[in-house]
């Protein structure tokens, strides 16, 4: 240990970091010393703990490097030095992977793990562990066993660990080595029975009856490890959600609350809290232990239960009401992180005469917290504004103080995000929301805020009480920002040009000076909108204005295939899915920095790059796009032999099903997997794509493409299933077949429902003027069916019949239609899309609510009857 003593003088220099400023090239040169003789120990630590820096620090080292490292660390064995042997062993982990015969140390390290030197011992396993492959398993197998049951804590604990390890190596590790991880679970030592317990689940995992046996066994005698009781909570919770409440998990958890350890009582109330069936009934024990908890001396455990407790807020927020005595004394905690959480706790739980003083306490100390418990502050506003509409004013302008404040960009996101949604939810905010937002970019530094602020300042300015007094904000935003902002802003403009005539002659004038720009795009975007802005009296200026959005990988792909046919009827955009838009994300707790994400395709994108690989598939849908993919529908219950899913993906004229399947016995092969189906009368099986092989727990996908009926009344249909395959009995542990030839089997499954959903693709654009749309189509002659229904029991609120309405159709809203104002009895609901083939169906649903009983007045809109007659009838 001396050599880590430093000198008086060396204390004095400061501090520092001494590897700062090193060279992967000089660092690989000095790893010569150890090839010296004698060796030197103190320098060659210096140097190994050089080259693991540099790795650590993410340097990248060839194959050559590596393994020149690696052999000239080896000649390091032969000193006796502990502080040495030990940075040798880190040593051969880091480098394992990147140099080549690393099996050269075998002996070395074996040597080191059965000495009798238990400082090195430990250490040696890991490193063995870690270069060791399939091939020398069976070698090192024996000294594993017997380390796994040392008398040395840290040997033991290091064998079982590196057992779990080693099961990527060799899937079966863990059951072989069973025995001994059972005898190590009787150690006294706390982390050796902890990862016994480990290495025991890892064992049995796959067999759910070999689980429930263990937790069994565990549960009436408790371990004495603090954290293997809590591993032991976290299995039962899984068992809990997988078999039910069948073998007294529930009682068994209620009962660890009352254990001494404070780990295992809060691993208890949290297992209890976030059981997704628990009732206001059932946390209630958790509840009060995390209520004692917030009166701890400890810091750590106040801060897990208020953390918790913010949680369960979200859910049960009656339940916690209890608690708020406790929390108020944590406003003044000297720890931010818990007072911030306490207040946010209390702004879900308390009443609406607390929010002003509570505000004022976030206000003193609000600068001092990290971004991350700010996003907590800004999702507790935004829950009260849901709560205490008439607060609004209030809470938006301490959300304009927040924005005010420095930050980064996931946090000044969360505020806009707020500020947004409460505009949306409050008709009566959204002047002070737009002139909040407006104050903001003009100091903005994060250029995708600013473009999505300009976005809704063109989608909602024109329809405020004074559309002019946004004008300047947007046009400072040409003159002072990026070029993607002046793009963003540009757009702004013309939407209110082309809403607010009386602006057109104003807005014309700026948008010809933003011709002039240094930026194409922008000058572009000017050039197109002054063009189309000057046809002042025509209609169609703010589709134009104001296009909905379209997937444009989904366009491209459209486009193709159009220029490959003859191209003698136009081309049909309404056949191009919309871009996937952002659903607002539900009221969840932030604790991590979000990272934002990239750019992805949409899932039917996705789905379409996926099935145009296959070739049978390629051919069935040559020239066509994928209007819609379903979501997962399962064919067979959780628990049996064989697991199927299924998803519809609707093409124009073809239904390809995916059925997606798992084969969860560890003895059979399943060989030339198939979903056999019936087709219903007028529907045709067009091919099939077999799953050749269907390993154990591995996924596999077989597909059948059918032809849906030239009657569209037709294509609401039921569909039995089948799973048809050819099975062979396997060795359980190698997966291996006993015998060449297999026999024919099948399973029945659940039948296949084809509803009108499948065939309709929602357009729920919100920029779409519904009215306008309707009139347009009864102009051209669209038939029109319409038709009064009662909705059934299980329907008995407005939300619920939008809700059931929306999902059973397959259309979206339009115009926001689906917020219901709080008391009302009646509702209008405006729905549109598109049914296959490109025909556009738009409906009106009039809701009247009376006592429990909604009845509905439905109308049709489509230029197809027999789609608008089959809509009408399918809700019949």
């Amino acid at each position: 240990m001396n050599a880590f003593k430093r000198d008086k003088k060396e204390e004095e220099d400061g501090g520092g970091n001494p590897f700062q400023n090193l060279e992967k090239t000089t660092v690989l040169q000095e790893a010569r010393t150890f090839n010296d003789t004698p060796v030197n120990p103190r320098k060659c630590a210096h140097i190994l703990t050089k080259i693991l820096y540099l790795l650590n620090q993410g340097e990248q080292l060839g194959t050559m490097e590596a393994t020149e490292a690696f052999f000239a660390m080896t000649k390091l064995f032969q000193s006796r030095d502990v502080v040495l042997r030990r940075l040798v062993y880190l040593g051969i982990k880091e480098l394992s992977s990147l140099a080549e015969d690393v099996i050269i140390v075998t002996s070395s390290l074996t040597k080191d793990m059965t000495g009798k030197e238990d400082l090195y011992r430990a250490a040696a396993i890991r490193a063995l562990c870690t270069i060791t492959d399939g091939g020398m398993l069976a070698a090192i197998e024996r000294y594993m066993k017997q380390a796994i049951v040392d008398r040395s804590p840290a040997v033991s604990s290091a064998a079982l660990v590196s057992s779990l390890h080693l099961t990527n190596v060799s899937g079966d590790v863990a059951r072989r080595w069973a025995n001994e991880a059972q005898e190590a679970l009787n150690s006294n030592n706390v982390m050796v029975q902890y990862h016994a317990l480990g290495v025991l689940y890892q064992a049995r995992k796959s067999d759910k009856h070999a689980v429930i046996k263990l937790v069994a066994k565990l549960t009436k005698t408790s371990p004495k490890s603090p954290y293997a009781a809590c591993m032991l909570i976290r299995i039962a919770c899984k068992l809990l959600e997988d078999v039910g409440e069948a073998m007294g998990l529930l009682s068994f958890i209620e009962s660890c609350l009352r254990q001494k350890s404070e780990m295992v009582v809060y691993e208890a109330a949290h297992a209890l809290v976030n059981l997704g069936r628990s009732g206001a009934r059932e946390i209630g024990p958790a509840i009060s232990v995390l209520q004692l908890f917030c009166v701890s001396p400890k810091p750590a455990l106040r801060f897990a239960a208020v953390r918790t407790l913010n949680k369960v807020a979200m859910t049960h927020p009656a339940a916690v009401t209890a608690c708020n005595l406790d929390l108020e004394n944590l406003i003044t905690d000297s720890n931010r992180s818990i007072a911030t959480l306490a207040i946010t706790t209390l702004l879900k739980t308390g009443a609406e005469s607390s929010v002003d003083r509570l505000m004022k306490q976030i206000a003193t100390f609000v600068s001092e917290i990290s971004d991350e418990f700010k996003v907590v502050v800004v999702q507790a506003i935004r829950a009260l504004c849901q709560k205490f509409p008439r607060k609004h004013a209030v809470l938006m302008n301490f959300l304009s103080a927040m924005l005010r404040d420095e930050g980064g960009l996931e946090y000044k996101a969360a505020i806009a995000d707020t500020i947004i949604a409460v505009m949306e939810g409050n008709a009566e905010a959204k002047e002070a929301g737009l002139a909040h937002l407006c104050e903001f970019i003009e100091d903005c530094e994060h250029i995708s805020l600013a473009v999505r602020i300009l976005h809704l300042l063109g989608q909602e300015g024109p329809t405020s009480k004074q559309p002019s007094r946004y004008i300047r904000f947007i046009y400072n935003r040409v003159i002072l920002e990026s070029a993607s902002v002046r793009a963003a802003a540009v757009t702004a403009l013309a939407r209110f040009a082309a809403a607010c005539p009386p602006l057109l002659p104003n807005v014309l004038v700026l948008l010809s000076r933003c011709q002039l720009d240094s930026d194409d795009e922008v000058r572009d975007r000017a050039a197109y909108y002054c063009a189309i802005l000057q046809q002042q009296n025509d209609p169609t200026i703010l589709p134009l204005v104001q296009p909905p959005l379209l997937s444009v990988p989904s366009l491209e792909r459209s486009l193709k295939n159009y220029m490959r046919t003859p191209m003698d009827d136009p081309f049909d955009i309404s056949q191009v899915p919309p871009a996937q838009t952002t659903e607002e994300p539900p009221q969840i707790e932030v604790h991590a920095t979000v990272k934002q994400q990239q750019p992805r395709l949409t899932r039917e994108e996705s789905f379409m790059e996926k099935l145009s690989q296959i070739p049978q598939l390629a051919m069935a849908i040559h020239n066509s796009t994928l209007l819609k993919s379903s979501p997962v529908f399962e064919l067979t219950e959780s628990e049996t032999e064989y697991n199927v899913k299924c998803i519809k993906h609707t093409f124009t004229e073809v239904l390809i099903l995916q059925f997606d399947c798992i084969n969860t016995l560890t003895d059979q092969l399943l060989e030339d997997v198939t979903v056999a189906v019936e087709p219903p009368e007028d529907y045709v099986i067009i091919c099939e794509v077999p799953c050749a092989r269907l390993p154990y727990n591995e996924p596999g996908t077989t597909y059948t493409v059918l032809k849906y009926p030239e009657d569209v009344q037709a294509s609401v249909a039921t569909i039995p299933t089948t799973l048809r395959f050819m099975a062979r009995d396997c060795d359980p542990a190698t997966g291996v077949p006993d015998a060449e030839q297999g026999y024919k089997d099948e399973y029945m499954l659940e039948d296949l429902e084809v509803t009108l959903a499948d065939q309709v693709r929602g357009l729920g654009n919100r920029e779409l003027d519904f009215n306008a749309a309707w009139a347009a189509g009864a102009a051209k002659g669209f038939t029109k069916f319409e038709e009064t229904f009662i909705l059934g029991t299980s329907v008995n609120t407005l939300e619920g019949a939008i809700q059931s309405i929306t999902g059973f159709l397959g259309l979206e809203v339009v115009e926001r239609t689906n917020r219901v104002q709080a008391g009302a009895a009646a509702h209008n609901l405006l729905l549109s899309g598109v049914f296959r083939g490109g025909k556009q169906i738009l409906a009106r649903a009039r809701l009247a609510l009376s006592g429990t009983q909604v009845t509905m007045q439905l109308s049709v809109l489509c230029p197809d009857s027999d789609v608008a007659e089959l809509i009408i009838c399918s809700v019949g």
